[in-house]
């Protein structure tokens, strides 16, 4: 059993609740999701199984959409409605205004993450030395907001929608659009509509159901790990190039040259196929597609990133 299920993660469960339910349900060991979800957030939470989890880091680099729910005039520790309560005042803030800062925020900008986050400062997560009282100002990072829209205003709470990089916090982002208010705000509620190439209507809710139809229905939604990476080009190998990537080969310029291979530009990652068995290998490519005819048969033209036991 290999392959990928779409949660929609309910408000309250950390991530980790959702794997530790999915692994009791499934009776599997292996299980890991990719793309961290806060306890007050809900939405598209993508939980992979088995040999599946191996392709988590090609899923943590996918861009993300929310919808989000602000208030304004507050603010807390952990930039959520949920912390505690460090400022408050009475936003004098028109709607012309908000939409102003709003667009402000559009393109590559720098964030700090929340001091209650997962980020790592020498070994710990943030939120554990805030826990212990202890203050970290971890460091500004890029990111980048790709499109970013207010649906509703009824202040002092705003509703808008995102779509951003790997790595935004949506709480650090209404912070700092209250701060650039002049106000301050807090996140009051957040939903992840979508993950990369996972969206919210093929998400999965598990909550109020038996476990035996839990069970049922993980194994008829669970997508096959060849499916799971549908913008990523593909090669189609035989047996014997299949058997011998799974045993430590890195395929050379020879034996790709009777292969059917896509246009590449050195750095493409590209899914090794095997027609009866699926995923066999992730691989990068090391020179451009087009520079394989005149190269030597011997010079390696794939490096192996992940392999897949398909059962070959």
């Amino acid at each position: 059993m290999n392959g990928v299920v779409i949660i929609d993660k309910p408000s309250g469960k950390t991530s980790h609740d959702v794997v530790a339910e999915i692994r009791k349900v499934l009776g599997i060991k292996k299980v890991g999701h990719t793309g961290t979800l806060d306890p007050l957030a809900t939405g598209v939470l993508p939980v992979c199984i088995n040999e599946a989890t191996k392709m988590v880091p090609f899923f943590e680099n996918h861009s993300k959409d929310y919808r989000a729910t602000m208030l304004l005039g507050v603010k807390t520790d952990t930039l959520d409605i949920e912390g505690t309560i460090v400022d408050r005042q009475d936003p004098q803030v028109q709607p012309g205004d908000i939409e102003r800062v709003f667009k402000e925020f559009v393109g590559e900008i720098e964030q700090i993450p929340p001091q209650y986050s997962a980020v790592k400062f020498r070994g710990k997560p943030l939120y554990k030395w805030a826990r212990k009282g202890i203050t970290v100002v971890p460091l500004r990072r890029k990111i980048e907001i790709f499109r970013i829209a207010i649906h509703e205003m009824t202040l002092p709470y705003v509703t808008f929608g995102v779509s951003c990089s790997k790595g935004t916090y949506i709480r650090s982002l209404c912070a700092d659009i209250g701060d650039r208010l002049g106000c301050g705000a807090c996140l009051s509620a957040l939903r992840r509509t979508r993950s990369g190439s996972f969206d919210e209507k093929s998400a999965l809710a598990l909550d109020g159901i038996d476990p035996e139809l839990k069970q049922s229905l993980l194994k008829r939604r669970m997508i096959r790990m060849t499916d799971t990476l549908p913008d990523m080009p593909s090669i189609q190998v035989d047996e014997l190039l299949a058997k011998k990537i799974q045993s430590g080969y890195q395929p050379t310029a020879d034996i790709m040259k009777t292969h059917d291979i896509p246009f590449l530009a050195k750095g493409d990652m590209v899914k090794f196929l095997y027609r009866e068995s699926g995923l066999v290998a992730v691989v990068r490519a090391l020179h451009p597609s087009d520079f394989l005819a005149s190269m030597d048969g011997k010079e390696q033209m794939f490096e192996i990133l992940r392999v897949f036991n398909s059962g070959l």
